[in-house]
């Protein structure tokens, strides 16, 4: 495929108000944050700004309220040259939000999300164009909608590569793994299913799925994949030399396995790329110019 292509993600879009503190605080404290901001958030937008930054054209499809905290979000895409205008806007709701403590000692984040916005919907997703599309990326959210939206790409655009996040253990789940050709798995999903290895949990999910790869990120453990007929291998984690801020790592994780695959890169180059790419991202702060920073230094080419 070319390195250029067009790709869909459907999930949310967030806002994030992030506090960095010291040290994170505990049960009952009053601390004072040493920094805040507001910004737009969301697994699959992120993972979006990330393939944009790496030269594809990028969509999303998702609800977004009609309150004031929504512009931002759409201005936020705008500007990052993804395409929202298949949203769908539900009338008197509120923006998700997730209030984020991040502590620079440790560079972990602890977050609380609040939501109560309605998921998309099939009937909406059914009137958002596929043409074109070289790449769709599901979140592993609202499992029975989902499923159809699958089903849908798989029938019209089967020459798509078709991804599925699955970063939490939802009711349903199960109905979402037969369609994807790739997986990709976090840790907490893992460990939320049983499993605290990453090669007994890939061969688990690996015989419940028709996908042809399966990924799963396990933080300080790297990355392991498994390829179907083969065996499970593993990817070091590159730790930069402080940790700043892990807030997205996964997302950036993902988008890169996703771009190294439509460059045509073998399973292992692209891995490895989206592991080191994530570890140079928890070096640094946010999301914003990590592919020029990563390519300025030397640490990211062929983009």
């Amino acid at each position: 495929m070319s390195s250029k292509a067009t790709v869909l993600g459907v999930g949310i879009a967030t806002l994030d108000l992030i506090n960095e503190v010291e040290v994170y605080p505990v049960e009952d404290a009053e601390v004072r944050a040493l920094a805040q901001r507001r910004v737009r958030g969301g697994n699959v937008t992120n993972s979006l700004s990330l393939l944009a930054q790496l030269g594809h054209r990028c969509a999303w499809v998702g609800t977004l309220a009609d309150d004031a905290a929504s512009g931002l979000i759409r201005e936020d895409l705008a500007h990052r040259g993804i395409d929202a205008a298949a949203a769908t806007c539900v009338a008197g709701a509120v923006t998700p939000t997730s209030y984020i403590t991040l502590s620079r000692t440790t560079g972990s984040r602890t977050i609380v999300h609040y939501r109560d916005l309605p998921e998309l919907d099939f009937q909406a997703f059914a009137r958002v164009p596929l043409d074109g599309l070289a790449w769709v990326h599901f979140e592993g959210r609202n499992p029975a909608e989902t499923r159809r939206m699958i089903r849908r790409v798989r029938d019209e655009r089967p020459a798509a590569g078709l991804s599925l996040e699955l970063e939490k253990a939802r009711p349903g789940m199960d109905a979402l793994l037969d369609g994807p050709q790739l997986l990709l798995a976090g840790r907490a999903y893992a460990q939320a299913v049983g499993f605290s290895d990453p090669g007994p949990f890939l061969e688990d999910l690996i015989e419940r799925t028709s996908a042809e790869l399966c990924v799963v990120a396990w933080g300080e453990r790297g990355a392991s994949y498994l390829v179907r007929g083969d065996v499970t291998r593993q990817i070091p984690a590159h730790r930069p030399e402080q940790v700043v801020d892990t807030l997205g790592a996964g997302d950036c994780f993902n988008a890169a396995v996703i771009d190294g695959l439509l460059r045509g890169l073998a399973t292992d180059d692209a891995v490895a790329r989206a592991v080191g790419l994530a570890g140079f991202k928890c070096g640094r702060q946010g999301l914003d110019g990590l592919v020029e920073a990563a390519c300025r230094e030397g640490f990211l080419t062929g983009v």
